[in-house]
């Protein structure tokens, strides 16, 4: 066995020789960290460049994918593509039938048409593509809007009569039209052969088309109209002063002044139910309407139809006079639903809105 006697000598050797280490150590540390803290502002930006670069050409790399994978799905054919606007084109006809004839309906659509015939003129067949796709958005969107203020303003026509929209719609809520047979829009996409989201658009166009068709045929055959082209109003519905008693009393209609025979005219079709004198109203003529809707026209001169007689809106039932309980030449006009006496001027101002409207 060998004995080492750390003689004090040796231990201040062996500090010193530890201490340089750590302090070469901690140096060599400090230097590096400088080194890694004191980067350039260029270099900073640098760094900043590389990374804006490499973000952007990912970016693009995405999009590049993206084109491919739809030129893939469609075998990059711009035939096919041709034939994905044909078919909405189909679509679009289809639902275009039901605004022929349509009040104001050409006037709406006539600016997204023009754009529509004129949107195949670029030399770039993947550009007119896109293009017609664009006017066929912009076409679809117009008629969608024509449709719902059609159906809107109908709706008003009705609330200003003081009667429900709801009242003259289908039973079941029922509508007509082959767009909107299939309540699921996509069972609508197989049908039509065109992507889910135009076909749900063409659905929700056509629902409107046909809600503002119902309303529109529903209008036609109430008593809406004026029922005499002459004379403005010189009476109105509900309590005035009696003529002869001078108290107070219901007036159970509308009054329209006017000449000598002016002529009264129907307010909607219907079948004459009743021609004759009638105590206080003098000659009159009565139209039953259907629904619960009559009409009466009272003092009258002439009598131009007769019982079971078929009458057209506008049709002349008579000329103007002063007959039964009247102070001078006009027209007394009344309206009943289901045997109660209504405001006329309400429907005649509804009827008015409509006019406005188309």
């Amino acid at each position: 066995m060998r004995a080492f006697v750390l003689s004090t000598s040796r231990q201040v050797a062996i500090a010193g020789c530890v201490a340089g280490a750590a302090l070469w150590l901690g140096v060599s540390t400090a230097s590096m960290l400088v080194n890694v803290m004191s980067l350039s502002k260029g270099d900073q930006e640098v760094a900043r460049t590389q990374a804006k670069y490499e973000r952007w050409i990912a970016d693009r790399q995405a999009r590049l994918n993206s084109a491919v994978a739809q030129l893939n799905a469609t075998n990059g054919s711009i035939d096919e593509l041709a034939a994905e606007v044909e078919k909405r084109h189909a679509a679009l006809a289809l639902l275009l039938t039901d605004f022929k004839d349509a009040p104001g309906a050409a006037q709406a659509l006539a600016p997204a048409l023009n754009k529509a015939a004129t949107a195949s003129t670029s030399a770039d067949p993947v550009r007119r593509v896109e293009m017609v796709r664009a006017s066929q958005e912009r076409l679809i969107a117009a008629a969608d809007t024509y449709a719902k203020g059609r159906a809107d303003r109908l709706r008003l026509a009705f609330r200003l009569a003081g009667l429900s929209p709801q009242t003259y719609m289908p039973r079941g809520g029922a509508l007509g039209g082959p767009l909107i047979e299939a309540k699921d829009p996509r069972a609508l996409a197989a049908v039509l052969d065109v992507d889910e989201g135009f076909a749900e658009r063409i659905q929700h166009a056509a629902l409107n088309v046909s809600e503002a068709q119902a309303m529109s045929k529903a209008a036609e055959t109430l008593p809406l109209a004026k029922p005499t082209v002459a004379g403005a109003k010189s009476s109105g519905f509900g309590v005035r002063f009696d003529p002869f008693t001078r108290r107070p009393a219901f007036h159970s209609g509308l009054d329209f002044g006017g000449g000598f025979m002016t002529p009264v005219l129907s307010t909607a079709p219907g079948v004459v139910s009743f021609t004759g004198v009638r105590s206080g109203y003098g000659n009159t003529v009565e139209i039953d309407h259907g629904r619960g809707f009559k009409t009466r026209y009272a003092h009258l001169q002439a009598i131009a139809v007769r019982p079971g007689q078929r009458i057209a809106v506008g049709q002349r039932v008579g000329g103007m006079g002063s007959t039964g309980r009247s102070t001078g030449v006009h027209l007394h006009y009344e309206i009943w639903v289901n045997g109660r006496a209504q405001n006329p001027d309400r429907f005649v101002r509804a009827g008015e809105y409509v006019q406005q409207s188309s």
